[in-house]
């Protein structure tokens, strides 16, 4: 185990370096300059030429590159052109946020999923299985912002039932006293990955109720809860949680649709708005972030499958 984990985490560095190396030429591509973009049209070319020269950017690309990946070590970003403060703060500021809104959604989503993946399972090619598999496939096949706007339209415009603004405190607990605010930004987060976790559950599921030990539980009078617990789901779950681990670009993906749209204080509205300004530190930094969560998130998927499978085992070699 021990070696496997060296192995992995050495993987994920090469990984992350290549994160870093092609997010920075891809952003640096992009047609227009920060300068212009920051300053406005109206900026003359000698404040553009001082706005290069005090954050480096009429240096060749290489000597910039090499900046960055010095600073970032250290857990510098850079500073924000367009807010004029350090990136790392702006993100240590709102990842709390993001995380309250990513694992609230991510929660009720699995919550919903699971048991309705091993419901159309059991139920395979009745009316009940169809229904959900249509409900799922609708869901899947709706972009992300599509689910905010209805939301909206629905619950804040036609019946006034909750606000179609997110909380705008600054701190967690500042946002979990406006319980109401949250309500549409999860459940949009929660429809966009509700869809892709029961269908994995509900195929997973499948070929666990077909397994010999299942057949053998059922045949000893075990109750079917209980054989759907204890045998089912657990078993059931390994596609899932991989899909999990490395669902985190896809999610805050989903979370940068959402909160530009409810203009939630978190991660995915400061990228969002960075891109928009061609925020280049802003960019880089929640481009390194995210990855960092990504290959994090493989990792634990693949400690958490030995956890929940006593058969799936990483020796040393």
């Amino acid at each position: 185990m021990t070696a496997y984990l060296v192995r992995r985490i050495g993987q994920a560095v090469v990984v992350v370096l290549g994160v870093m190396v092609l997010t920075f030429f891809m952003i640096h591509m992009v047609p227009g300059s920060a300068a212009r973009a920051t300053l406005g049209t109206r900026a003359t070319a000698e404040r553009i030429a001082m706005f290069n020269a005090a954050y480096g950017l009429d240096k060749p690309l290489s000597t910039q590159f090499l900046t960055f990946v010095e600073q970032a070590a250290r857990g510098n970003f850079g500073t924000s052109y367009s807010m004029q403060q350090p990136v790392s703060t702006l993100i240590a500021q709102r990842l709390p946020r993001d995380g309250l809104l990513l694992g609230l959604s991510t929660l009720l989503a699995l919550a919903i999923a699971l048991p309705m993946g091993i419901y159309q399972a059991v139920r395979r090619g009745r009316i009940a299985d169809h229904v959900f598999t249509v409900v799922s496939f609708v869901l899947y096949s709706m972009p992300d912002f599509f689910f905010a706007l209805v939301l909206i339209a629905v619950f804040s415009v036609q019946f006034h039932l909750l606000p179609s603004e997110a909380p705008q405190a600054e701190s967690v607990g500042g946002i979990l006293a406006d319980p109401q605010g949250l309500v549409l930004p999860v459940v949009t987060l929660t429809l966009v990955s509700l869809a892709g976790f029961s269908r994995y559950m509900r195929a997973s599921a499948l070929t666990t109720l077909a397994q010999d030990y299942v057949q053998v539980a059922r045949s000893k009078g075990l109750p079917e809860r209980l054989v759907l617990r204890r045998h089912v789901l657990r078993n059931s779950m390994l596609p899932v949680i991989t899909i999990l681990g490395l669902s985190a670009p896809s999610i805050v993906a989903g979370a940068v649709i959402a909160e530009s749209v409810f203009n939630y204080p978190g991660m995915g509205l400061l990228f969002y708005q960075a891109a928009t300004s061609k925020d280049y530190p802003i960019m880089l930094g929640s481009t390194l972030v995210v990855g960092v969560a990504t290959v994090l998130g493989s990792l634990f998927a693949d400690i958490a499958y030995s956890l929940l499978d006593p058969r799936i085992r990483y020796v040393d070699a």
